[in-house]
This record gives structure tokens, sequence and C-alpha cells, in this order.
């Protein structure tokens, strides 16, 4: 009885953290997508579109994991499934948008007119995203749960984003160089393609610790 309040506790410990994760992204998107339009920073703007995307991904975590408190979990529903499909169809078209004003920014010479912003979100979002993957990573290791292992490493995931999208608004700060932004765009956008490519693979499998960016072990 002990052990199954205490597994009880530590579910309801990894639901909360997948709202701070929905919330958190929400939050980060809508400021992401306002200043990467009004500062023509393609870097950033890119940066909030995932976010959002990652709130679609979100919602199918936090059902599978409302779904552990009840039942032995061992693959995906079908809202879990339609959730990965829809996040994986809206990273691919993120990849396409990237790219393609990344190419046009590059030709036409545009450039942002400063990444300050990017500066400070990507650093907060640095220090948010890695006390999330850490308490997920400990969570889903104390439950011995697959599903929410991955979930850490999908987080690790929006890390390593976080830090690309401070050393693109970083250097261009610095430099003033507009290409810069546009690699950092770029890079957003393959990251993004790996992220589509990891959820219709979700879509399709049976294991719950198919993992983002092919990151299961660490």
């Amino acid at each position: 009885m002990q052990e199954l309040t205490k597994q009880t506790k530590l579910l309801n410990y990894a639901l909360i953290l997948s709202f701070i994760t929905i919330g958190y992204n929400v939050i980060e998107g809508v400021i992401s997508i306002w200043f990467g339009m009004e500062d023509a920073t393609l870097a950033l703007l890119g940066f909030g579109v995932d976010s959002f995307v990652e709130v679609i991904s979100g919602f199918g975590i936090a059902h599978m994991i409302f779904r552990m408190r009840y039942t032995k979990v061992e693959a995906h529903d079908t809202f879990e499934r339609q959730a990965l499909r829809i996040t994986g169809f809206s990273f691919y078209l993120l990849t396409a948008g990237l790219v393609a004003g990344a190419v046009i920014n590059i030709f036409q010479n545009n450039h942002p007119e400063t990444t300050m912003v990017g500066v400070i979100i990507s650093s907060i979002s640095i220090l948010t995203m890695w006390w999330l993957m850490t308490a997920k990573k400990r969570v889903g290791n104390k439950l011995n749960s697959d599903a929410i292992t991955a979930d850490a490493n999908c987080t690790k995931t929006c890390f390593y984003l976080s830090i690309l999208l401070l050393a693109s608004s970083g250097l261009y700060e610095i430099f003033q160089i507009g290409w810069i932004d546009a690699a950092g765009s770029l890079g957003i956008a393959w990251f993004a393609f790996s992220e589509g490519r990891e959820s219709f693979q979700k879509a399709k499998s049976e294991d719950l610790s198919c993992c983002c960016g092919g990151d299961c072990h660490s």
C-alpha cells in the first residue's frame, strides 16, 4: 500500500512537470514570436513556433502520464498517436518555413534590428529546460518508466535548442552580421526536422522508450 502511494505521488509530480512544460512553452512561444516579428529575427521566430509545436507534444505526454495513474501503459493510445502525427507534421512545416526564410534573408541581405531578446529568452530557457530535464529523468528512474525518461530526453533536445539560439543571438549582437541569424534559423530547422521524424517514428512504434534525437540512454 505504501509503495502504491509513493508511485501515485511520483506520477502526480510527473504530471505537474508536464503541465509546467506546457505552460512555459506557451509563454515562451508568445514572447518569442512577438519579438521575433518585431525585431525581424528569424531564429527567434522559429524558436517561438517550435515552442508551440512542443505544446502539442506536451498534451500527449500529459495524457499518457494521466493514464499511467490508473493502468499500466505499454503503448501509445489513439489520442497520443494523433498528437504525435500532428506534432511531426507541424515540425516539418516549420523546417520548410525556416529554410525558405533563411535563403530569402541571405539573398536579400535582411538582418535583425537586435537579437538581445533572443539572448534573454534562450538564457532563461536553458535554466528552465535543465531543471525540467533533470526532474523528469529523476522521476522516470524512480518509476522505472521508459516513457517518462524518453520525455526527459526530449526536454534535453529543447535544452540544446536553447543553447543554439543563445549562440546565434549572442554572436549576431556582437558582430552584427546578417547571415548569423539565418544560420541560427537553419540550425533550428535541423532540430525541427529531427523532432518531426522522431514524432512519426513514435506514432508508429509500440516502444514507449523511442526517444527524441536518438538519445535514449544518456
